[in-house]
């Protein structure tokens, strides 16, 4: 059961994936509960800032995709999907080029697994290289 509802929540990542570089605010707003902030180096913002600024096409993705093996952790009604991604986002006049570690916290609401937080970090490159020539 357990196994099942892992590659149901790989799917709902990679068809939110989708829905972020379609820049379709309500596609992307589905996969979100009403309450989702997202939480990066630059603090927290709302589900409706977000979609704001998705809708007004101040915010538009071009690419989005995972890196590697998502992590997936299931504790009832409640899961947690970790995965690299990397993704070109385009906000406010400028490009940005990103490789970050997503976690994304689910809960199960009438049958449909929505999203209330996503965490983003920037890939530490120096510490990655440290990590790999170590296990060399």
């Amino acid at each position: 059961m357990e196994e099942k509802i892992k590659e149901e929540l790989l799917r709902v990542g990679s068809d939110w994936a989708e829905a972020m570089v379609a820049n379709d605010a309500d596609r992307i707003g589905s996969y979100m509960d009403d309450d989702w902030v997202i939480v990066s180096e630059r603090g927290i913002s709302t589900k409706e800032h977000f979609l704001g600024f998705v809708r007004s096409g101040e915010l538009t993705h071009s690419m989005f995709r995972n890196v590697g093996d998502a992590r997936v952790r299931v504790y009832g009604e409640t899961a947690v999907l970790i995965v690299r991604v990397v993704n070109t986002a385009h906000f406010g006049g400028q490009i940005f080029e990103a490789d970050e570690w997503t976690s994304d916290v689910f809960v199960k609401r009438d049958g449909k697994w929505l999203c209330v937080l996503s965490h983003i970090t920037p890939v530490d490159k120096e510490f990655e290289a440290m990590m790999k020539e170590k296990q060399q």
